[in-house]
């Protein structure tokens, strides 16, 4: 069985000097990195354990990458923990994923400390120069285990809390090759990963580059002009990105003129800004794709294919299966909305607190509908749509209209109790003087029953670590700022 690290000996080999990763502090070629991730893997051999699982606090940058890599290398599941977390969500998060270690970037050792922990913990530091005395031994031949569990993620949580799943090496190698089919990534890629590794979107775009033999250049944080910057010299040939980046770059004429591959998922990405990105950059090529950190990829919409199915989320990769069913589990008729079921090779392996394996059909309660020509349309979250007086309401189709209008950066609506309706759906929009316009407009598109009941403005919105809006948290602001008014 293939290892995600089973082609860096081969690069090392063929093009020593070639650069790997590129972060803020450092450049490390092909032949330092297989040599890392070989340390790497060595030490954590030596090292007792149990669950084989070493969860880590480390921010964007080779070493994260090195410790990632070094673990799917030794056979062993890497656990990547948010600095943005509370205290109180990184020690529910360490418990929970049963870790054998810890590895803490130095400024972050504290904080862990405290945490009183069963488990060994070693700064960033300290590990470096362990790894340095171990002594390296360069084998792939060791490793007994068919396809072991390599890495535990944590969904979003946008809508409550975060799961942990997990995820077997063999579901990356075949989405290996659906990025080298479908987008067209080779070991000649040079590719600029805009956000936090913690996300599996931008973790997945940097180790399928290095399993590719192409080079990867990190951010430690999204910022608009040092991305800008980099894709101003010309060498980028690829970015992993999310809307609210791409938006930012787009206001900021940053995409320079050379030839570009945007490839965009998380969130909903609107289409008039998918038409300025096109129109604007014509040495531009997208590919928005929709996928879940359980799913992973699912259907993909190319820059020309948006021009004939604008609002489709796309037609399903060449090795998946989607149907659309309905309560019962028939399936649904072309344009009928129901549940969206996926087969794929690419899928999870379960939840960490799930003692059964997942079904063949998966789903993760999205709502949607397949045309006749085989696209894929989101309505919503089954989990969070409204049910205002018995009629149904999906918040992304309120938030679609919403997002459409030239006043409004990021908005979202969320579903509040009410006495007499069951629930309303509230919008909140980020950063705008007046909502007078923006209702007009919302009223002038959609059915009476769908237009927001009440208008909140924030200042900004509270994120999750991958970018998205936190819907749960905006919900409870929204609660707490009703709670208020008279």
């Amino acid at each position: 069985m293939m290892r995600i690290t089973e082609s860096y000996a081969a690069h090392a080999k063929l093009k020593p000097g070639q650069m790997a990763i590129i972060d803020e502090k450092e450049k490390i070629t092909y032949e330092e990195w297989h040599k890392r991730v070989q340390s790497s893997a060595q030490w954590l051999k030596e090292m007792p354990h149990q669950q084989k699982r070493v969860a880590f606090l480390v921010s964007n940058g080779v070493p994260f990458l090195q410790l990632f890599a070094g673990a799917a290398s030794a056979g062993w599941t890497a656990v990547p923990l948010d600095p943005r977390w509370s205290n109180k969500e990184c020690a529910e998060k360490l418990l929970l994923s049963d870790a054998d270690l810890v590895i803490v970037e130095d400024r972050y050792i504290k904080r862990i400390e405290k945490y009183k922990l069963d488990m060994p913990v070693f700064s960033l530091s300290e590990w470096k120069e362990r790894i340095s005395l171990s002594v390296n031994v360069q084998s792939n031949k060791s490793n007994t285990e068919g396809d072991p569990a390599f890495y535990m993620g944590f969904t979003s949580g946008s809508t409550g809390s975060p799961k942990a799943f997990i995820r077997r090496q063999q579901s990356w190698i075949e989405s290996f090759q659906m990025t080298a089919s479908v987008f067209g990534i080779t070991h000649k890629d040079h590719v600029l990963i805009l956000g936090t590794l913690l996300s599996s979107h931008f973790l997945y775009g940097a180790i399928s580059t290095l399993y590719f033999g192409g080079t990867v250049t990190l951010l430690e944080k999204f910022v608009p002009d040092k991305a800008k910057n980099i894709l101003e010299r010309g060498d980028i040939t690829a970015i992993y990105t999310v809307p609210t980046m791409t938006e930012s770059l787009l206001q900021m004429d940053a995409f320079g003129k050379h030839p570009l591959l945007v490839l965009s998922s998380g969130a909903d990405w609107g289409n008039s800004s998918k038409k300025q990105l096109v129109n604007r950059n014509p040495h531009i090529t997208f590919f928005d794709f929709y996928g879940t950190s359980e799913l992973s990829f699912v259907s993909y919409l190319s820059s020309d294919d948006f021009l004939q199915k604008p609002t489709s989320v796309g037609k399903p990769f060449p090795s998946i299966q989607v149907e659309i069913r309905r309560v019962d589990q028939t399936v649904c008729k072309p344009n009928e909305i129901g549940r969206i079921y996926v087969k794929s090779p690419m899928s999870f392996s379960g939840y960490l607190q799930d003692e059964k394996p997942p079904e063949e059909w998966l789903t993760v309660y999205d709502m949607g509908w397949l045309d006749a020509d085989g696209y894929l349309y989101m309505s919503g979250r089954e989990n969070g749509m409204i049910v205002y007086g018995g009629l149904n309401i999906f918040p992304e189709e309120i938030e679609r209209v919403l997002n459409e209008q030239p006043e409004v950066n990021r908005s979202i609506v969320i579903g509040l109790p009410d006495p007499y309706w069951g629930e309303i759906p509230v919008a909140i929009i980020e950063n705008v003087q007046q909502t007078k316009t923006i209702r007009q407009a919302v009223k002038a598109t959609l059915a009476a029953y769908k237009v927001p009941k009440k208008w909140l403005v924030t200042d900004k919105m509270i994120e999750t670590s991958g970018g998205k809006i936190a819907r749960a948290s905006m919900k409870k602001w929204a609660e707490e700022q009703l709670l208020c008014k008279p």
